[in-house]
């Protein structure tokens, strides 16, 4: 797959999901292509949660996205289910407005139902559009990526730094330097290639 002269979209329900799920990728692909990040809710409804969303910034910052190419909403966590059709006709309202041509998701083995929302709704509204999902390691069960993309161990320190900015998350495992390492080592001897991040396919149109 060519990601060069691209229009990328990342979608992910809270701060840190996309950075988790495809850090790497994100500032790898960077230099080549048109990078927009969506997060759909902010967390600001949870007084433990309120740096997230400058942690969120910063992160993307780290991995070098313009800060007018990350978007945060403000829906609600937890209560995705419940705004199913607000969350696609906001994501119908991407379409228009940047019109993405490769889409990044929640994997569907993601049993976070905010996550899953994020997925289902995201095949309904990119129609006739690949999409791609990624994983995040804690809500994902029975994920085995079959698309990989090959970075570099320069992607991968990034993505590492990129991920220390949320303070918030210190001590959480899926944070750990070593288990990000891992996981992309992991990925990278599947696809025979040192590092690459594994994402599962949800539609390719080529």
């Amino acid at each position: 797959m060519n990601f060069y002269g691209k229009r990328v979209l990342f979608i992910g329900a809270h701060p840190d999901d996309i950075e988790l799920g495809a850090g790497a990728l994100i500032h790898n692909i960077l230099p080549h292509c048109e990078v927009t990040c969506v997060t759909l809710s902010d967390n600001q409804k949870n007084p433990a949660l309120q740096n997230v969303k400058s942690e969120l910034y910063e992160s993307m910052a780290v991995l070098g996205v313009p800060r007018e190419n990350v978007i945060v909403e403000k829906f609600e966590t937890r209560y995705l289910p419940s705004h199913r059709q607000e969350v696609l006709e906001y994501l119908l309202k991407l379409r228009q407005e940047i019109s993405p041509e490769i889409i990044f998701v929640h994997s569907e083995q993601d049993i976070h139902q905010d996550h899953n929302v994020v997925t289902q709704e995201a095949l309904r509204a990119y129609r006739g559009i690949t999409v791609l999902g990624f994983d995040v390691v804690r809500s994902s069960h029975g994920f085995f990526p079959n698309f990989f993309v090959e970075v570099t161990e320069e992607d991968v320190e990034k993505k590492i730094e990129a991920l220390a900015q949320y303070k918030t998350y210190q001590g959480k495992y899926y944070f750990g330097s070593e288990l990000l390492r891992a996981t992309m080592v992991r990925h990278g001897a599947l696809a025979e290639r040192p590092f690459a991040e594994g994402f599962d396919i949800l539609r390719v149109v080529g």
